[in-house]
């Protein structure tokens, strides 16, 4: 009827039992020690689709400007920022106007056309969705060789003689 276990596999047994006990105490004091924040829903993330050129970090950081922070809370129809209180949809449209702001790295191009911001009041998500147009942005043609520079170098030493 008695199990027999060999005393150094009881007190692996124990030792687990005791470490997943301490886990649990562990967590629930951080739970119960923890401020109990009152604010609204925090700025979980800022997603964003539909860019090709115009890197996911450079639209993140316009988006941030406007007030999505991680530090930002949304307290009903207001988001609340370290330094000031504004309405949502002021908000909103701040951060489709600086996303269209965002230009490729290294030109002062800037393809995006078009922004549109959606705010999930529940979970804190901030989902950006932008339109890249190149056919929009006036570029110079600088194709001539005789004229030709490279980061301030002039290229037209190194044509094709072939």
């Amino acid at each position: 009827m008695f199990i027999k276990v060999r005393r150094d596999t009881l007190m692996i047994l124990l030792l687990a039992f005791l470490l997943i006990l301490c886990g649990r105490i562990i967590t629930y004091v951080a739970y119960a020690s923890s401020p109990e924040v009152d604010q609204g829903v925090p700025i979980a993330g800022i997603i964003v689709k539909g860019n090709d050129v115009v890197p996911i970090e450079t639209i993140r950081e316009n988006v941030q400007a406007a007030g999505f922070r991680e530090s930002s809370y949304i307290d009903g129809d207001m988001l609340v920022t370290s330094k000031r209180t504004l309405p949502l949809s002021e908000a909103i449209s701040n951060a489709e106007q600086f996303a269209c702001k965002s230009t490729v790295p290294g030109t002062t191009l800037q393809p995006i056309a078009a922004a549109d911001v959606k705010v999930d009041k529940n979970t804190g998500i901030v989902t950006v969705t932008v339109i890249e147009d190149f056919s929009t942005i006036p570029v110079s043609n600088t194709s001539n060789a005789d004229n030709a520079s490279y980061n301030g170098v002039n290229t037209a030493q190194f044509k094709e003689t072939a």
